[in-house]
């Protein structure tokens, strides 16, 4: 998918009070099936919102069946039920459960952006975008 060209990483973020922020990363990329979809982010401008995906940066897509983290358990089974790239699970977790503006409290199942509201706090939306650089 990015293997031909350069591409940008915009990830948007709102809170249920209906406040936003965002985060740029200047070059995203996601290596082939062989190498286990290895996240390739780097370039960090802050819109506000903090850096949350460096912390996944050279990891592995990891889903409930294909466990590809670096935890001793499975992160994607216990705190998502969806697929991300989780290192020793997430700063970010945007496949994770909707709790309509629930605190985490130490389940940290929520969709949350750990650098902007932490990953106890649970976030409305978050919003992955790529654009070829040209």
């Amino acid at each position: 998918m990015t293997s031909r060209y350069q591409y940008k990483l915009r990830v948007d973020v709102e809170d249920f009070e209906g406040k936003k922020a965002y985060s740029l990363y200047e070059s995203f990329s996601v290596e082939s099936e062989a190498n286990g979809y290895k996240l390739r982010v780097s370039g960090f401008v802050n819109g506000g919102a903090g850096d949350s995906m460096s912390y996944h940066n050279g990891v592995k897509f990891s889903t409930f069946d294909k466990d590809q983290d670096s935890w001793s358990d499975n992160c994607a089974m216990k705190y998502s039920l969806g697929a991300f790239w989780y290192n020793n699970c997430d700063h970010t977790n945007p496949t994770g459960l909707y709790m309509w503006g629930k605190d985490n409290g130490n389940l940290n199942i929520g969709v949350n952006w750990y650098h902007w509201k932490s990953n106890r706090k649970t976030l409305k939306s978050i919003t992955m975008k790529i654009r070829r650089v040209m």
